[in-house]
């Protein structure tokens, strides 16, 4: 069994950083996989072209020959540690090829990612993170074009040109169970996170934007006006615990600092209640809102095999491994969809990208009504 190597070395900012300080990427070496040819495409590209010619068995014996001759994997990945661990030690010891594992915020691999693009420094072969992300990533020019039959069993909604969703971050209302009777109950919709006996006991995260776009958009498809949407928003802020951080949020609620978290990531309340936290989010406030998160193949991949082998699995096998773990993947097995018969409604991702700053803007505006909670 190969033991996966997890190398966090240097800064994660700039990549001329990194490669000045460290003596280049923590995970990889430069090669010829990123060289263009006549036509403009990568020899990473061609091989990937070549290999969506195959299906099922023949395309997986193929893409497992070239990745062990590659022998390792260069994956930049947003994924919490013990979930990146899971993820890359399942592929490890399945195909017996090193992941060389780099993890950090998604923000800080997005820009990891594009220093060294534009420094000519092929540092990762694949990269798994949040839908934002790879859609910037994707406008850069980064991601190359991925099919599958796999692929083709993602919903609608996790499927964008250059990526692939892999799982689905819940946002849902939770709460602490020894302190809700109190409160009157937990929320059953959305609107609920207003009502006045929730004061002082409601907990909103610092940065769910993409969250309050997406409410605030189905608010609006429902025939609310956007003066009744502001004043929901503002009820909920007034009196509210401003959380940075989402686990930190979970374990505040645990402990009894507030009774009510507004969007807190089901995957997160469920680890802390399986530990024997008190609390819940269940029944799931309807609509569910769901983010995805994905993976892209990179056009200058060094080890392309190794990357679309790992894009392949994390798809099938590699899906159970998510749901292992607590998440929601894209692709449920069957009979066991958490979100059968439940109406779930998908941040709109490229708003949420082309219109970042006004959305931004807004959702600081709404949670300055808020008590700002040091973590």
């Amino acid at each position: 069994m190969r033991s996966t190597r997890v190398r966090l070395t240097c800064t994660a900012a700039l990549a001329a950083l990194a490669l000045s300080a460290c003596g280049g990427s923590p995970t990889s070496s430069s090669g010829d996989s990123g060289k263009k040819g006549g036509s403009g495409t990568t020899d990473a590209e061609s091989f990937y072209a070549d290999m969506e010619k195959l299906s099922g068995q023949e395309r997986r014996d193929a893409l497992v020959k070239a990745a062990t001759e590659e022998g390792e994997l260069n994956l930049y990945t947003s994924m919490t540690s013990d979930v990146a661990d899971a993820v890359a030690s399942a592929f490890s010891d399945t195909f017996d090829i090193d992941v060389n594992t780099y993890r950090a915020g998604s923000e800080t691999v997005l820009q990891r990612v594009i220093q060294e693009q534009k420094a000519g420094f092929n540092g990762n072969d694949v990269v798994e993170t949040n839908a934002t992300e790879l859609l910037a990533l994707n406008q850069e020019g980064d991601l190359a074009e991925y099919t599958g039959e796999r692929r083709d069993m993602v919903p609608e909604a996790g499927v964008f040109e250059g990526w692939t969703a892999t799982r689905f971050n819940l946002f849902s209302p939770s709460w602490n169970t020894d302190t809700i009777g109190k409160l009157g109950g937990p929320p059953t919709k959305w609107e609920d996170l207003a009502d006045p006996r929730f004061d002082g006991q409601l907990s909103m995260e610092l940065s769910d934007s993409d969250w309050y776009l997406t409410l605030y958009g189905y608010w609006q498809e429902q025939g609310k006006s956007d003066e009744e949407i502001d004043k929901l928003f503002a009820d909920m802020a007034d009196g509210a615990k401003i959380v940075k951080g989402h686990t930190v949020q979970g374990e505040l609620l645990s402990a009894g600092q507030f009774g009510v978290v507004a969007s807190n990531y089901t995957y997160l309340v469920e680890r802390v209640k399986q530990d024997g936290a008190p609390v819940d989010y269940m029944p799931l406030v309807e609509p569910v809102i769901a983010r995805p998160n994905g993976v892209g193949l990179m056009k200058t991949a060094v080890h392309p095999a190794a990357a679309m082998l790992f894009t392949d699995w994390l798809l099938e096998e590699g899906q159970a491994v998510l749901q292992e773990e607590g998440l929601t993947p894209s692709i449920p097995s069957s009979g066991d969809d958490p979100l059968k018969g439940l109406e779930v409604i998908p941040v709109d991702v490229d708003k949420l990208l082309n219109e970042s700053e006004e959305w931004n803007k807004k959702y600081e505006d709404v949670v300055s009504g808020g008590e700002k909670v040091d973590n």
